[in-house]
């Protein structure tokens, strides 16, 4: 980033090199309101700026066969966003908004994510046979090609990452467009892929847009060869529609509903303050927010109960204040939106603790229903509210949690050591945990059944995504 006027101003890295755009951008502190700095605000031209760079890196590198210029690459991006750690913590919160701890837990869930890739770039796997005397069969994995990567403005380091590092393990070279509401976090993700210096020019090309006009090319082009988005559902068939015509596989991470079953038999002490945290992470900003309480009916009262309090008790402020609980949201217009879903509920649903908002802040909101039909319950919020609804049985409880289009997530609650599994095997989601809540390891695979998306990122199968396995066949030579 450069400065002027005491401010930073952020470009975009494409082809090994810095790049401006005519139209630059301010990036606001949506706690105060406060001007952070500039971005250049890319679109179409920058998007198809760094489509040919990745392409042409692809095509006259050795990136996709080297695994070790691959590691090394990784590992040093690595080892420079270690060093810069409370750079990256303390410009989230200030231009994401969400609180310093959880900045510092997306920066931390990063640096391993990226080591991790940089690991698995050195190993292989496929397989081979003698299919008959003399005839030999083998797969081998290869680099689907350029990968295109849309990242979301609320977790944008790391979501980025779990993208685009499987995507340059794999030998892929990456053309990705980074979210205006955090520009100038994108030009510290720039000054990693500029630091990292065994990655060839155009391997990793990044610019930043507020618009939508860039990441629709990277979608519709038929030089890139795999697409990584993470996003809303309903975008998320828009990108499908439009990457129909040229066969593109998608890696899609959509929108989420997780449920949190809470039996009778949980330790309530231990459980609360982790559904508090699973509302108010992010500002609600999150695809694995808790946002939908299951409580069995023998513990539903005092459940409702401790939660309101919690949840009323929250301190809500500036990212970068180290006594806020809770941040911002990204910004006013989208707390207003959250702030009207509740208002409108109250005509189906009882409120029982109604968020206040104070410009882009808003208060968690607690909203109790029985009607799986109405929008609090079908629609993905994006915000600090959770609905409140209570069931009988096992099977009242998994009836309830499948409801919904999306199945990213869930969470059981219960001091019953068959239960988790049992009850787990029936909900329709991704991810499945027992008493506890956003647990993510780099060695597994995270993703969503239904509506909530396509693929899967992290693990192996992360590598998978961008990876076409061919077969080879050599038969024994004639006599």
């Amino acid at each position: 980033m450069t400065s002027s006027a005491r401010l930073p101003h952020a470009r975009h890295h494409i082809d090994g090199q810095w790049v401006d755009s005519a139209l630059h951008t301010k990036s606001l502190n949506p706690a105060t309101g406060e001007v952070l700095g500039t971005f250049a605000d890319g679109g179409a031209e920058e998007a198809k700026a760094a489509v040919a760079a990745a392409r042409r890196a692809f095509d006259t590198t050795d990136w996709a066969r080297d695994r070790h210029l691959r590691a090394k690459a990784l590992f040093e991006m690595a080892d420079r966003l270690e060093a810069r750690r409370e750079e990256f913590i303390t410009l989230l919160a200030r231009e994401n908004g969400k609180i310093l701890g959880e900045a510092a837990f997306e920066i931390d869930l990063t640096i391993p994510k990226l080591r991790y890739y940089a690991a698995l770039a050195l190993a292989d796997h496929g397989g081979a046979a003698e299919v008959r005397p003399g005839m030999y069969s083998m797969t081998l994995r290869e680099a689907s090609g350029v990968a295109g990567v849309i990242v979301p403005w609320n977790s944008p380091v790391v979501l980025a990452v779990r993208s685009f590092a499987p995507a340059l393990a794999a030998g892929c070279t990456v053309a990705m467009k980074l979210p205006g509401q955090t520009g100038l976090v994108g030009g510290l993700i720039g000054e990693l892929v500029e630091q990292a210096g065994s990655l060839p020019a155009g391997v990793l090309n990044v610019f930043t847009e507020s618009g939508n006009e860039g990441a629709p090319l990277l979608v519709s082009s038929p030089d890139v060869d795999v697409l990584s988005y993470t996003g809303s559902t309903v975008v998320g068939r828009k990108i499908m529609e439009s990457a129909a015509a040229t066969l593109k596989p998608l890696s899609l991470e959509l929108g989420g509903k997780s449920p949190m079953l809470v039996f009778d038999d949980a330790d309530l002490d231990a459980t609360v303050p982790v559904l508090v945290k699973a509302i108010t992470t992010f500002a609600g900003q999150f695809c694995m927010t808790g946002s939908r309480v299951l409580a069995q009916r023998g513990i539903a009262d005092e459940l409702r109960r401790r939660l309101a309090q919690a949840l009323e008790a929250v301190k809500v402020g500036p990212g970068d204040d180290p006594a806020s609980e809770m941040g911002a949201m990204i910004d006013e217009r989208n707390a207003e939106r959250v702030e009207r879903m509740v208002a409108d509920a109250a005509a189906y649903a009882d409120i029982v603790v109604r968020g206040e908002r104070d410009r882009a802040f808003l208060r968690p909101s607690l909203v109790e229903v029985t009607d799986l039909s109405t929008p609090i319950v079908q629609q993905e919020v994006f915000g600090p509210v959770a609905t409140f609804e209570v069931f009988d049985t096992e099977d009242q409880a998994v009836e309830r949690a499948n409801a919904t289009e999306y199945g990213l997530a869930a969470s059981v609650w219960t001091r019953d050591v068959d239960r988790p599994l049992r009850v787990g095997r029936e909900i329709k989601a991704g991810t499945v945990w027992t008493n506890t809540w956003a647990m993510v390891h780099d060695q597994f695979e995270e993703g969503g059944f239904k509506q909530s998306g396509l693929g899967r990122l992290n693990g192996l199968r992360g590598l998978e995504e961008f990876q076409e396995t061919k077969h080879f066949v050599h038969p024994a030579p004639r006599a």
